[in-house]
């Protein structure tokens, strides 16, 4: 199932909010995002409705597993793709915001092969040293 990009983004941020700290709330989502409390509380109504989080009396947000393995696969992306640019000698910055647009548009056989390349040159390097 396809989802929209901003809800992949509001999985990604949940994801790595949760790296951080052992608790997430909406307001650290909003404060992440820099987007306002209401509109971070239409999103997690829809991401709940949905079945990609859960939300508990106390108010903090886990990801289901749907919702974890969506997150997982668009932050690796995101990470792949941001190194791979900064190596090709693009600033951090801009390779970062990059990334973010390319995650959710590359199909999946061309991040896969972009993966694949920089594992090998990865490998190739070390067998240089």
């Amino acid at each position: 199932m396809k989802i929209q990009e901003s809800a992949e983004n509001y999985l990604e941020t949940i994801l790595v909010i949760s790296k951080r700290k052992p608790q997430v709330r909406s307001i650290d989502i909003a404060n992440e995002l820099s987007f306002s409390k209401p509109s971070v509380s239409v999103a997690m109504k829809n991401l709940r409705l949905n079945g990609y989080i859960n939300v508990n009396q106390e108010g903090y947000i886990t990801l289901t597993e749907s919702g974890l393995a969506i997150a997982e696969k668009i932050y690796e992306r995101h990470e792949l793709l941001s190194t791979w640019l900064i190596k090709l000698g693009v600033a951090p910055e801009t390779a970062s915001e990059d990334a973010c647009r390319m995650e959710h548009v590359i199909s999946t056989e061309s991040f896969l092969a972009i993966k694949q390349h920089t594992q090998s040159m990865a490998e190739k390097h070390k067998k240089e040293i």
